[in-house]
């Protein structure tokens, strides 16, 4: 019998491969084959929102081996990724094999939650079909995204500049870090002081700190819930003094000792969105490259002779569920290797959300056999990091709770009798904190980078009443700060609690967001581009409900709605469309252009002596002579420092002139550009760092007169290279070509050997975020 089994990563197919036998060939469909055309809407608006799927272009060839690979076995399985996405793939392979697979039921639709021997044979045991709700949804998302990325592109080439483009999920994280922004530019800073002692007990000689926290009943600093409205009774430097003066004399007691024992429980496995904010916590990795690594040991790693190994469950969830036969070998691990002190007496249970996938585990290890340090000589160095976050934090959630003793001292001064007759000092309460670990529970293996240390300082063993001895008062300083900007695992955060996007779509928003500039980032933290924020305010004034996060949080209701049978995907495009295509209409008809006024500089031209202004143009902001038009000179600007862009020595000679190149910022990117300049006016692109196979020139990065990408020889047109993808720097595993090449798809990035008579191929998938 001949089996044909299909999935969507080359990678997937070799694990399977290697699991299923010779009876089955896997084939991969590298990523969707369909999708709505490049060039046009594609959806009818006229007809129900009906949508015109096209074969991929480049897809051609793998469609024609799925459909011969078909015809020759007996029953086809369908096998990409258990979501939306890979739903929507299998549905559109099923389309395009169609026949007597479909007419016949020869034609199956399978999922793996984990690429394991038994959950495969398990998997294969019990197929099912395609899941046409889910579809749905997929397709629901899709024409909504296409809708909103297609209509609005025009308004924004019209109002803003030529080339830009709004999704409907990243425009609404956009405005989360642009609003944070302006929370920080508008913040008000307050100065406050805090009073630090120093105790002694005659009982237990060694000092201890103490914190003012009252002054005659009114609290030092008493913070608000939301941390917007605390209030501080030392505001400045004398009110600390003064403060200090009135509470040195006079004795101190410890009026009162409070001793409670705090458990500390562990945090549930990963879902999608914990496991990239810890990934970022821990080993700053992005979003996006965490989901690269944990697809990689999700799909299988060579394990040497033992061949391919899926080394965790599926990757994009939102499920906290566990199977229990992995409760159960966990805690067989647990007891063996730590003790049976460190089990709780029943295997923990945890709570999804609502909106979570109960069909879906928690990001968890396969194999109890399989740790990190017994596969670590096959995985990259990051491979293994995530592996091991993941494979503790999974041991950790089936561990006992952590038992802390928590300590607090409340030290009060005494108004004695004697004091009486030259005034009593003003009633001070000091209160010093100490925690001690009194059994560590699951913290002997992992600790979340978010959750702060959990001993504090130790204080000693004193008993109430004890009499205490003032050593020395120190005034600190503080300021309020503001609000933070987002980082990677603080705006996945954001997303996920406003419910804006998918666990599966995160990545790609932090991504997109970038690529369109209308983010950055500085020192690790989103910073919205002056092009961000123009774009931003613009579709928030024309489109305030398109841009509302509770509008956004809605549509993702209704989009699991549709998945769960409650409502029709048509209906729920027309009822988002009609008031979105009313305020498109309104937005259209307003003239000018949405653009920011020129801001005068101290900066002199170089051609006529007159102040620069900086001015905002088609791709951002420049310097441009005031003397405009008489005077046409303009120089980049460097935004981060206000200046004129700095100029950088190469050790490259002008071809023209023989003078130096220097490395120069253009709207396109980095480029060498004569010295000389304005004499000498020749430039030349950056190489990429790969050799030309022809001549053994720079391959550097051009554009074609449409401002397409493409790559050629530095001596074009001597030497006629030319490449639509990107050579990069590395040497093929299996024919040892010098380059190979990367292509980017709507959900994929593949790289691949040039050659024709290699097949080396390696896929990574990428979500999509919207249009």
């Amino acid at each position: 019998m001949s089996f044909l089994v299909i999935v969507e990563s080359p990678a997937k197919a070799r694990t399977l491969s290697k699991i299923l036998g010779k009876d089955f060939t896997v084939k991969a469909s590298i990523g969707h084959i369909k999708d709505l055309p490049a060039k046009e809407l594609g959806v009818d608006k006229e007809h129900g929102f009906e949508p015109k799927y096209v074969i991929i272009p480049g897809k051609e060839k793998v469609v024609r081996e799925l459909k011969a690979a078909s015809k020759k076995a007996e029953k086809v399985f369908l096998a990409p990724d258990p979501d939306r996405e890979g739903e929507a793939i299998a549905y559109h392979i099923a389309a395009e094999i169609g026949g007597r697979k479909n007419d016949g039921g020869v034609l199956y639709r399978v999922s793996f939650h984990e690429i394991t021997e038994k959950a495969v044979k398990e998997a294969m045991e019990h197929p099912g079909r395609v899941d046409l709700r889910m579809v749905d949804a997929q397709q629901a998302r899709r024409v909504l995204d296409r809708l909103v990325g297609y209509e609005l592109s025009p308004l924004l080439w019209r109002k803003v500049r030529r080339g830009l483009s709004a999704g409907r999920v990243q425009s609404v994280a956009v405005r989360l870090v642009v609003e944070r922004e302006r929370e920080i530019e508008g913040f008000r800073q307050d100065e406050y002081w805090s009073i630090e002692a120093m105790f002694e007990s005659a009982s237990h000689k060694g000092p201890f700190a103490a914190r003012l926290h009252t002054l005659d009943g009114n609290q030092v600093i008493e913070r608000s819930a939301k941390g917007e409205d605390n209030k501080f009774l030392l505001k400045n430097e004398e009110d600390a003094r003064a403060a200090m003066e009135a509470v040195r004399g006079g004795g101190y007691v410890l009026a009162g000792v409070e001793k409670k024992l705090r458990r500390r429980s562990p945090s549930p496995p990963f879902i999608t969105s914990t496991m990239q904010q810890e990934a970022f916590q821990k080993f700053q990795f992005t979003a996006k490259k965490t989901m690269l690594l944990a697809q990689q040991l999700y799909e299988g790693i060579e394990l040497g002779e033992e061949g391919a190994v899926g080394l965790i469950t599926y990757m994009r969830t939102d499920s906290v569920n566990v199977a229990q036969e992995a409760q159960r070998w966990a805690r067989s691990l647990i007891s063996t290797k730590f003790g049976k002190q460190y089990l709780p007496e029943k295997p923990p249970k945890y709570k999804s959300k609502a909106s979570a996938q109960e069909a879906h585990e928690a990001i968890r290890p396969t194999y109890t056999d399989k740790s990190p340090e017994a596969v670590k000589p096959y995985l990259s160095r990051d491979q293994y990091r995530l592996y091991n976050l993941v494979w503790n934090r999974f041991l950790a959630s089936q561990m006992a709770s952590a038992q802390l003793e928590q300590t607090t001292f409340t030290i009060e001064n005494k108004n004695e009798a004697e004091n009486a007759a030259v005034g009593a000092p003003p009633k001070a309460v000091f209160r010093a904190a100490g925690t001690v670990v009194r059994f560590d529970g699951f913290l002997v293996l992992y600790r979340e980078e978010s959750a702060g240390p959990e001993e504090a300082a130790l204080l000693p063993p004193l008993e109430e009443k004890e009499a205490l001895e003032l050593l020395e008062l120190k005034p600190a300083q503080h300021f309020t700060q503001p609000p933070p900007r987002y980082t990677e695992a603080s705006l996945v955060r954001a997303l996920e609690e406003k419910a804006i996007g998918r666990p599966s779509t995160y990545a790609a928003i932090l991504s997109t967001i970038q690529d369109r500039k209308y983010v950055a980032k500085e020192t690790g933290k989103f910073k919205p581009t002056d092009l961000g924020m123009l774009v931003n305010d613009l579709l928030v004034e024309k489109f305030p409900e398109l841009m509302d996060v509770g509008f956004t949080a809605r549509m993702e209701d209704e989009l699991d709605q549709i998945e769960q049978g409650n409502m029709q995907w048509p209906d729920v495009i027309k009822d988002f469309y009609k008031p979105f295509s009313h305020d498109l209409e309104a937005a259209l008809k307003t003239p000018g252009k949405v653009r920011p006024e020129d801001v005068m500089t101290d900066m002199k031209c170089e051609m006529c002596g007159l102040p620069m202004v900086k001015r905002w143009g088609r791709h951002g902001w420049f310097l441009a002579c005031s003397g405009y038009p008489e005077c046409r000179y303009t120089s980049p600007l460097d935004e981060a420092t206000g200046e004129r862009a700095a100029v950088e020595p190469t050790n490259e000679v002008c071809k023209l002139c023989g003078a130096p190149m220097v490395l120069r910022a253009g709207r396109f990117g980095k480029f060498l550009a004569c010295s000389r300049y304005p004499e000498c006016k020749s430039t030349r692109p950056l190489p990429l760092g790969v050799k030309c196979p022809l001549d053994g020139g720079d391959i550097v990065e051009r554009r074609s007169r449409k401002g397409k990408l493409f790559y050629s020889c530095g001596n074009y047109p001597e030497c006629n290279f030319i490449s639509w993808y990107r050579p990069v720097n590395r040497t093929c595993p299996e024919c040892q070509n010098p380059y190979l090449l990367e292509k980017k798809t709507k959900d994929a990035v593949v790289v691949f050997c040039p050659q024709k008579s290699c097949s080396y191929k390696e896929e990574s998938r990428e979500e999509a975020a919207g249009e």
